[in-house]
């Protein structure tokens, strides 16, 4: 599953500089989150570190993007092979 930030955020930009995958970026008027670079931080950590420094509690689940562990695994690792 991909994360997706609500309309409560508060653009505080704590969350940007904590994803691995520079997967979240500034829109207008909140941040949101590239699914196609959003791995929950599989791969990089135990949890989503965007949402354990988010001050307001505004990621949630991205219904529309449901994902298993493997293929979160699979797309961190394509993300890394870019990378190299």
């Amino acid at each position: 599953m991909s994360l997706i930030i609500t309309d409560s955020c508060i653009a505080c930009d704590a969350c940007r500089e904590e994803c691995p995958n520079y997967a979240i970026e500034e829109g207008d008027p909140i941040y949101i989150i590239d699914p196609d670079r959003c791995t929950e931080c599989v791969g990089h950590y135990d949890e989503p570190q965007c949402v354990e420094v988010c001050p307001v509690d505004c990621i949630i689940i991205d219904s529309d993007n449901t994902e298993s562990r493997e293929e979160l695994m699979f797309k961190y690792e394509q993300l890394m092979d870019e990378e190299a």
